[in-house]
């Protein structure tokens, strides 16, 4: 049993902002929420008075293990640029989970990362749900797969078009591959036999069709999301649009249609055409407008760790702090349909819980301690 007493607790759910309370943990779950009252001899105990708790954090689109910092070939294994289509790839293949983004996730107060592949081709591979702490590596794996990556717009272009000199060399061709795929898939989910080497690359396509897994969509501009909107509706799937730079400009097409969104890199400079419209003031023109949005890193773009210092930017910019705080937990967990164990403190849910020594987006704040699934990770960094 973990029992951890004080603080004030911002639930991100429908408890709002608990006072004078203590959250008790049995296994992987939190099992209570009590009045502050005796603790058990031999229970665990986290005292956070003075600090502040909330569900831990969720960055939902990286490339964590794949494309490890300090390597350049030994640990790149984030793009497979010899196909454009290759939805049979799997990212936990190419995970090394001892990369050192994961102990820079905790320092930052996120307990579970998507990892996926990169965007060079129309469809990268699969994505894998992680934990950034679990008591083996094998534990690590929280879901997988867990949606199906693609890409429209510069990167398949530039590395096949501009590199190799063969399709797609431009958004026609993108779009065109990706349809391809899906509608090929399509119409084998109506056969009653297939051949293996077919029905193994498009296993991962009939699970998209079949709505039991997402697609993972990278768009940045206008043209690619309206493009994606189509196609999500040619072929009636769950989709996730990654990035949406542009999404402000078609925002209330994107909310009437309840897409969900994932926006970011913020913290970077306009590295191409796609992304001249990059601005954190992007968060509080979308709440504005009515779309819900989660924040993401996409790590090693901009690092994990300051996740939560990207969110106090949106608010900088006229954000509010509680959107804020719910596009790294509970707006998440609900586009990665995950809501009923994640992003939110509630009795039942995963016991996943971070502690901050201050406000969660005051940047002069650290995190004390993480739980991810009742285990208790201790930020021993010195001050």
């Amino acid at each position: 049993m973990l029992v951890i007493s004080g603080g004030k607790i911002l639930t991100m759910g429908p408890e709002g902002t608990l006072q004078s309370k203590q959250i008790v943990v049995e296994g992987e779950r939190i099992a209570a929420i009590t009045d502050k009252g005796q603790i058990p001899e031999d229970a665990e105990h986290l005292d956070a008075s003075g600090s502040y708790i909330l569900p831990a954090f969720i960055d939902a689109h990286t490339h964590i293990g794949l494309e490890e910092e300090i390597y350049r070939v030994e640990g790149n294994d984030v793009n497979e640029t010899t196909d454009p289509v290759t939805p049979q790839l799997q990212a936990v293949d190419g995970i090394h989970f001892r990369d050192l983004a994961f102990q820079d996730a905790l320092r930052g107060g996120i307990a579970r990362v998507m990892s996926m592949p990169g965007s060079a081709n129309v469809i990268g591979g699969q994505a894998v749900f992680l934990k950034t702490l679990a008591s083996d590596m094998s534990g690590m794996i929280y879901k997988n797969p867990w949606g199906l990556k693609a890409a429209l717009g510069e990167n398949p272009k530039r590395v096949y078009g501009e590199q190799q000199k063969k399709a797609p060399r431009t958004r026609m061709a993108n779009a065109s591959l990706l349809r391809e795929a899906l509608y090929k898939a399509a119409r084998n989910l109506e056969k009653d036999s297939l051949d293996p080497e077919v029905e193994y690359k498009q296993g991962p396509l009939f699970k998209v069709l079949r709505k039991e897994m997402p697609l993972f969509l990278h768009a940045h501009r206008t043209d690619d999301m309206l493009t994606a909107l189509r196609i999500k509706e040619e072929f009636d799937i769950d989709m996730i649009i990654q990035h949406a730079t542009e999404g402000v400009l078609i925002a209330e097409e994107l909310s009437r249609k309840q897409i969900p969104i994932f926006i970011g890199p913020l913290m970077v400079n306009r590295a191409k055409v796609e992304m001249q419209e990059v601005a954190f003031k992007n968060a509080r023109l979308l709440k504005e407008k009515g779309v819900t949005f989660s924040l993401i890193s996409d790590h090693p773009v901009t690092p994990v760790e300051h996740l939560r210092v990207y969110a106090a930017l949106m608010v900088r910019e006229g954000l509010d702090e509680e959107t804020a705080l719910k596009a790294m937990t509970l707006h998440p967990a609900q586009a990665l349909k995950v809501d009923n164990e994640l992003g939110s403190i509630e009795v039942g849910k995963r016991a996943d819980l971070v502690c901050f020594d201050g406000h969660p987006l005051d940047y002069r704040s650290r995190v004390k301690w993480v739980v991810v699934d009742g285990q208790v990770w201790h930020n021993r960094d010195e001050y």
